[in-house]
């Protein structure tokens, strides 16, 4: 099984805004099952031959993003790959991680697989099987034949099989020694509560008194409700699922389908927390934020979730405190690679590492909404936390 590897300059012309980026080099390494009609696309930081690890989930493209306008794999990817380099660069500037990983930080660097498949082989359906072979063959031929690892796990499209032997994570992690099994939401919610919990007190919102909008409950929006409601905070969630908005009213929180998402906008909420499967942030949905006088803060872990980035001046201008979600969302690529690193050295990975790690993103985000607030937002959070670093 071979790859066809488009260079980075074939990147940025898939995706001409990797041009801008501040590391504008990814390769994508594409395999077809022209058979089936599967598509697998890797793109990576990674250079040939670097030895470097490709740190980045395991996408089994949702049938609602495969409808998006202008999706293909490998866009995808290299847009995933791009979000997950700047997680690893914030986990550098801020020294934040696991020690593992905050050892190996100098050889990580983001990436990210895409797998495109047909209906009949999504996991739980009679072909899902064949289509975790196909991906880890395209795994395997990668590192055999371009010298990096890819490191890779948990992401959306994962569950059980169709057989109910595994879950699809197990049995990649089984034949695939790049695969962890570590479940990351967990982690990747801690970092959101963190950084929320350091805006908030940065806007001087009492926790107990605060009323914080969910966008997107899975399974890392229904961690952070049970790490905050015994804080007492009011939560307000917007959901696609119906049976999750109805574990959420079981549990007295209010949850609304999309199409009341901009009337929740329009309520007193403190902060809106984005962890939907993408878009979340859109034009409409940044003019609500800046319409909404009480509203502080906007953060989350949500991947590709601003469709435009003028978006972050949006809010700048309306002196929202805006943190980029690949700062809040970088616990859970860290726990990966730790898991991975622990592996390799041959000694126990305990997730508890990751999570207290997790708690030095409070104060960081604290400093810099405190910092970008007395500023008058003349820099975005981004800026911010740049010179905090650099100064």
């Amino acid at each position: 099984m071979t790859a066809t590897v488009l260079p980075p300059e074939a990147s940025r012309r898939i995706l001409p805004a990797l041009a801008t980026s501040t590391a504008p080099d990814v390769w994508v390494h594409r395999f077809d099952d022209r058979t089936h009609g599967w598509t697998l696309a890797v793109a990576t930081h990674a250079a040939p031959g670097s030895s470097q690890l490709s740190l980045g989930g395991f996408r089994i493209a949702p049938d609602e993003r495969m409808r998006s306008e202008g999706f293909t794999p490998e866009r995808e990817a290299i847009a995933l790959a791009m979000g997950m380099e700047e997680k690893v660069r914030w986990s550098r500037l801020l020294g934040v991680g696991g020690p593992l990983a905050k050892r190996d930080l100098s050889r990580i660097v983001g990436g990210k697989c895409v797998l495109a498949p047909t209906p009949d082989a999504r996991v739980g359906q009679p072909n899902d099987r064949a289509l975790l072979d196909f991906a880890i063959a395209g795994f395997q031929a990668i590192e055999r034949e371009s010298g990096i690892f890819l490191v890779t796990g948990q992401d959306l499209g994962h569950g059980m099989l169709h057989d109910g032997s595994a879950s699809s994570l197990a049995y990649l992690n089984a034949r695939y020694r790049g695969s962890v099994v570590a479940d990351t939401s967990g982690p990747t919610a801690e970092g959101n509560v963190q950084v929320l919990l350091g805006m908030l007190r940065a806007a001087e919102v009492p926790i107990a008194q605060a009323t914080v909008l969910l966008i997107g409950c899975g399974n890392i929006g229904m961690h952070m409700v049970e790490r905050l409601r015994p804080m007492g905070v009011t939560l307000l969630v917007c959901e696609s699922r119906a049976e999750r908005r109805a574990e959420l009213a079981a549990l007295g929180i209010r949850a609304v389908g999309p199409e009341g998402k901009l009337a929740l906008l329009a309520e007193p909420v403190d902060a809106v927390v984005v962890n939907a499967a993408g878009g979340s942030l859109d034009a409409a949905t940044i003019a609500a934020c800046v319409a909404n006088p009480r509203l502080q803060v906007i953060c989350g872990s949500e991947n590709l979730a601003m469709p435009d980035p003028a978006g972050t001046d949006a809010l700048r201008r309306g002196r929202k405190s805006s943190c980029p979600t690949e700062l809040g969302g970088m616990m859970g690529y860290l726990t990966a690679v730790e898991e991975y690193l622990a592996k390799a050295d041959g000694v126990p990975f305990d997730v508890a590492t990751v999570m207290r790690a997790a708690a030095a993103l409070e104060p960081a985000a604290y400093e810099a909404s405190a910092r970008q607030r007395a500023g008058g937002f003349a820099e975005t959070f981004e800026q911010v936390v740049e010179g905090m670093t650099q100064g």
